[in-house]
This record gives C-alpha cells, sequence and structure tokens, in this order.
C-alpha cells in the first residue's frame, strides 16, 4: 500500500504524490517564544518529528523546515513586563525549547528559521500584494483585503457571511473592511522595529510564516502542518498571501494534529489544569509521554491524565522488558543468517504508517512482535534450537530498527527499566533496601515451612505497592502501578 494522508483541505486521505518525485518539502508552525512549551506543543512537534521520520524512511530526501516566532505581541508584552529586550526573551525560551525537544527525543529539522531573520522577504511580499491591489498601506500599517481572494476560507470552510456580520474593527485600526488582517504594523514605543516602505515597524504574525516557507521551500510545496487551532486564522491567512503574491498553489497536503485535553478537560492557566514540558519531565520519563502521545491516531484529541501516563509507563516497560529478555536469552550463541521473522511484523508496521502515519496501529503491530519474541523465548531448551534463536534476534533487530522510527526504544533496556522502577519507588515510603530485607525475612519464613508468614509479607509489599516475582534465579521485585 503506498502511503496515503489526510488532507485537511480535501477532508478526506488522499494518495501522498509529492510534486517532485522522490523528494519532499515540509513546513511545520514553530512556536512563539514567550514561554516555557506545553504538553500541546509536545504533542505538536512529536507527531511532525515522527512524519519527518517515516517519510525519510520511506525513502524520500526530505527537507523539514520549522520556524521560531521571534516577534510579536506576546514577546514584546513579557519583555516589557520583565524589563528586557524583546531578543533577550526570544533567545531565551528559544534556547528553553531547544532543550525541551531534545529532552523528547526530536531530531532537529533542516532548518530552523526565526521570523527576525526574513523581515526583507516580507517586505518583498507585502510591496507585491500591494502591487497587485490585494493589499493597502493604512496609517503606516499594510493590511490583506479579504475580498480580492476569492478562495479565501477554503481550508477552515467558514462562511464568510457570517464572520462579517461578527467581525468588528479594533480602536487604532483603519482598516477597509473588518476582516482585513494586518500584513505589517506601524511601530509604536517600546516596540522592536524595522525600516519599510511605509515607515518603521515590525510584520503581522502570518506574513512571517509565508516569508519563511517560500525562502526555504518555494512557493509552492508538499506539505504544511501545525495544531488543528492554527487552522484560522493563521493557516487560511498564509493560504491567501502567498498564493495573492505568487499567483501558484501553496500547499499541496495540510496536516493537523488534534487537541490535548487535560482530564477531559480542555488545557487553561485559569483552570489549573496547565502543564508545561518540565513540568510533566520531573515526574515522566520523556520517552513515557513520546509512547503516551503516539499511541493515539495524530488527529484525534487525546487526554493527558495521571492514569493514561501511568498506563503508557506500563506498555513502554513490557516492551523493554521483552527486549531485556531477549538479549539475555541470545546472548553469546551464534545467529542463523537470513532470518525473515521481523519482515511480518516491518509489513504490519508500514501497513499502519501508510495509512495517515497510524502510529497507534504501528504500535500495536510492534507489540504482537514483543509477544512472538516473548513465546519463543520461553521454549522449553530455547538456546539449544538454532531457528528459534535466529527468530528472536530478528524480532529484536526490527523492534529496534522501527522504534527508531518513531523514536522509541532508544535507552538500553535494564537501565530504563532500573531508572523507572526507582523513580517509582521514590513515591513509596519504603526503600529498596527495605524491600531487601522484607525478601530475606520471606525466604527464611519458607525455608523454614512457615509459608503463612511468607504469604503475609508478601501481602504487606503488594498493599505498599511492591510485587514480588519468584523466578528460578530468585524472588525480584517491581511497582505495582507498573504492573
Amino acid at each position: 500500500m503506498s502511503l496515503r494522508v489526510y488532507n485537511t483541505m480535501s477532508g478526506k486521505k488522499e494518495e501522498f504524490q509529492p510534486r517532485v518525485p522522490g523528494q519532499v518539502g515540509m513546513y511545520v508552525c514553530g512556536v512563539t517564544v514567550y514561554d516555557y512549551c506545553h504538553i500541546g506543543h509536545a504533542r505538536a512537534n512529536i507527531v511532525f518529528d515522527v512524519i519527518y521520520r517515516y517519510l525519510q524512511f520511506s525513502g524520500y530526501k526530505t527537507t523539514y523546515v520549522r520556524n521560531y516566532t521571534d516577534v510579536d505581541d506576546k514577546i514584546i508584552n513579557r519583555a516589557n513586563e520583565r524589563g528586557i529586550s524583546s531578543k533577550e526573551l526570544a533567545e531565551e525560551f528559544i534556547t528553553a525549547f531547544d532543550e525541551d525537544m531534545d529532552a523528547l527525543g526530536l531530531v532537529r529539522p533542516t532548518h530552523e528559521p526565526r521570523a527576525t531573520e526574513y523581515i526583507d522577504k516580507i517586505i518583498e511580499i507585502c510591496q507585491t500584494l500591494i502591487d497587485k491591489g490585494i493589499a493597502y498601506e493604512s496609517s503606516g500599517d499594510v493590511y490583506y483585503r479579504v475580498d480580492k481572494f476569492a478562495d479565501y476560507l477554503k481550508l477552515s470552510k467558514r462562511n464568510m457571511d457570517e464572520m462579517q456580520a461578527g467581525a468588528r474593527i479594533t480602536p487604532g485600526e483603519q482598516k477597509e473592511n473588518p476582516m482585513d488582517f494586518a500584513l505589517w504594523k506601524g511601530a509604536k514605543p517600546d516596540e522592536p522595529s524595522w525600516e519599510s516602505p511605509w515607515g518603521a515597524g515590525r510584520p503581522g504574525w502570518h506574513i512571517e510564516c509565508s516569508a519563511m516557507s517560500s525562502s526555504l521551500l518555494g512557493d509552492s510545496f508538499d506539505i504544511h502542518g501545525g495544531g488543528r487551532d492554527l487552522i484560522f486564522p493563521h493557516h487560511e491567512n498564509e493560504i491567501a498571501q502567498s498564493e495573492g503574491a505568487s499567483g501558484k498553489p501553496f500547499v499541496k497536503y495540510w496536516l493537523h494534529n488534534g487537541f490535548v485535553n487535560v482530564d477531559q478537560e480542555k488545557m487553561s492557566k485559569s483552570l489549573g489544569n496547565f502543564f508545561t514540558i518540565r513540568d510533566i519531565l520531573n515526574t515522566y520519563d520523556a520517552e513515557v509521554i513520546r509512547f503516551f502521545i503516539l499511541s493515539a491516531q495524530y488527529r484525534s484529541p487525546i487526554d493527558f491524565s495521571d492514569q493514561n501516563l501511568a498506563e503508557s509507563q506500563s506498555g513502554l516497560r513490557r516492551f523493554y522488558e521483552a527486549l531485556e529478555s531477549a538479549e539475555l536469552a541470545i546472548e553469546g550463541l551464534d545467529l542463523i543468517e537470513n532470518c525473515d521473522e521481523g519482515a511480518k511484523v516491518e509489513e504490519k508496521f508500514r501497513e499502519a504508517m501508510d495509512d495517515d502515519f497510524n502510529t497507534a496501529l504501528a504500535i500495536a503491530h510492534l507489540f504482537d512482535g514483543v509477544r512472538t519474541m516473548n513465546r519463543l523465548v520461553a521454549t522449553k531448551k530455547f538456546r539449544k534450537k538454532p531457528e528459534l534463536v535466529a527468530q528472536v534476534a530478528d524480532l529484536h533487530k526490527t523492534i529496534l530498527r522501527l522504534g527508531e522510527v518513531i523514536g522509541l526504544y532508544r535507552s538500553q533496556p535494564t537501565k530504563w527499566l532500573e531508572k523507572v522502577k526507582l523513580a517509582g519507588l521514590a513515591k513509596l515510603d519504603i526503600t529498596e533496601e527495605e524491600i531487601g530485607n522484607f525478601i530475606t525475612q520471606r525466604l527464611t519464613a519458607r525455608a523454614e515451612k512457615d509459608f503463612a508468614r511468607g504469604d503475609e509479607i508478601r501481602d504487606e509489599l503488594e498493599a505498599r505497592g511492591i510485587l514480588l516475582l519468584d523466578t528460578r534465579e530468585g524472588t525480584n521485585w517491581r511497582l505495582k502501578s507498573a504492573s
């Protein structure tokens, strides 16, 4: 099956056919750098990181552009509150964003432009639109005439008459039509500004992305992505600006990820359910966050909650336990070449990802591979059966390789399992030493045939969140919350 993607413009899945065979240009709207990133930013960036990885895995030479909006009302206001320059504030939060994305295991895009680096291009587009009569200057501001673009609202499918009925002009604006939007804003006191044919000023938000995308990918390119909240007005206005200026189709496929709710409510600071990535990383491993986000199809809404994060940690733990078990089972053994057990898993994985990057289904197929691997390892006299050893080795290699495509299973299993276990233990009123003492007492009781006491110790530990596991090698333990 060839790759199919859901195009917001058409409202349906379409076969993916890039403009230039074998090559993809992709632009994704980045963050406005005035604060720390939240879980919604994590979702959007992880989603398009996986899309970028999979396009490359599928053989496409992909140019991925993700911008920084480093001049904006929010940046200016926050900088003024703190008594620093907009540039200083932007630099601070660009660094913070990069740190957060690195922690979440994202690969860096091909280009990471900043809006302030493209002021000349922004002015050029504005002038082109003015020359065409699509934009106009008004008291140092430049506005886009929406009634000059016949296809305005074609992405969001909104009704122009209804929107115009409710539109208002903000005091200080001198627009011909309340729906017209700003391309360039005349300078105000205590704001950064650049010289232009209309006087000193700064760009509007929407024009920045048109300038950066066209400079790095051309007037027309393959994929434009972002969160659903950007469909209107941001992406709608990008289309109007870009197609109005160039006269060419702007983007072939529009991809938008779904929202993140918190405990089934919309995330907002006023509700007290607003979590930054840094907040979450203080409690959960970065790979658990990634696993949680990829466990849902990217267009669907997801619900961020402690329960769902705990379930994600449990699911990821099962992968790492299986990988650790397989590594120990095949350690030191000679392997038969040309085993294709992993090929069956890869075929299903590709089918899922080719269906609009369905990571939830792709992970389910990887789980199938894990179950097969566990079953083979548990076979009696496994190490003396070369064909089974080869199948486990091939599955192990395949799961790691496909995991890299979606940015999972990056750690050494034993280290990851130990880290998560200790992090969970820190939340309980018990130490490793105490658990060890209980295990010793239980072993002594069982040796003395006092099985009732042994059961009491096991039950007491379980009540405190610790599960005991009796194996041929001895008694191990794990957190009940991760069972």
